[in-house]
């Protein structure tokens, strides 16, 4: 019974230095973080996660896809192949897909332009996007309402005691 106690915890434990390694490996780093300290990060690899937005932009076998981390948002270059696996992105009407990207980051691309950016080199997307229904709060519909009817007695009142000349008749 020992035996395969002192087993079972081996593979445990291995399994722990496994996994620990793994998320070492794969830190996230967060896009703000990239632009507030990108000579520290040029040309390096690095992992950022985040909202697929906009829409994206095909160059050739390339795409631009634009993601958003909640602290700021860059651009990520990769293969048309690559961005087809995002299936929603980011609006006013839709969640975009969370995608986690690990690529060199490059501070001042020469290849486009000066721009900072993100080579891709791995892409896989974490959770589905969805569509996102609009709400309007009551508040803001009687707000909406009192403040038509104010803007409607100032008009009244601006035409029942002649306030104001106006070159036309209302």
């Amino acid at each position: 019974m020992q035996k395969v106690i002192r087993i079972l915890s081996s593979f445990i434990f291995l399994l722990l230095i496994l996994s620990i390694q793994v998320f070492a490996d794969g830190k996230v780093t967060e896009i703000n973080s990239l632009i507030e300290n990108a000579k520290q990060y040029d040309g390096k690899t690095i992992t950022v996660q985040g909202e697929a937005i906009g829409e994206p932009l095909e160059r050739n076998n390339y795409c631009w896809v634009n993601i958003n981390d909640g602290t700021n948002a860059i651009g990520i270059w990769l293969k048309s192949e690559d961005a087809q696996q995002v299936e929603k992105f980011g609006d006013y009407k839709n969640k975009g897909d969370i995608i986690l990207v690990s690529g060199v980051f490059h501070r001042a691309c020469a290849e486009h332009g000066g721009e900072a950016d993100i080579h891709n080199q791995n892409m896989q997307v974490l959770k589905k996007g969805y569509a996102v229904e609009e709400q309007i709060s009551h508040s803001r519909v009687i707000f909406a309402v009192i403040l038509l009817a104010a803007l409607l007695s100032v008009i009244f009142i601006i035409h029942k005691f002649k306030i104001l000349k106006l070159p036309y008749h209302l």
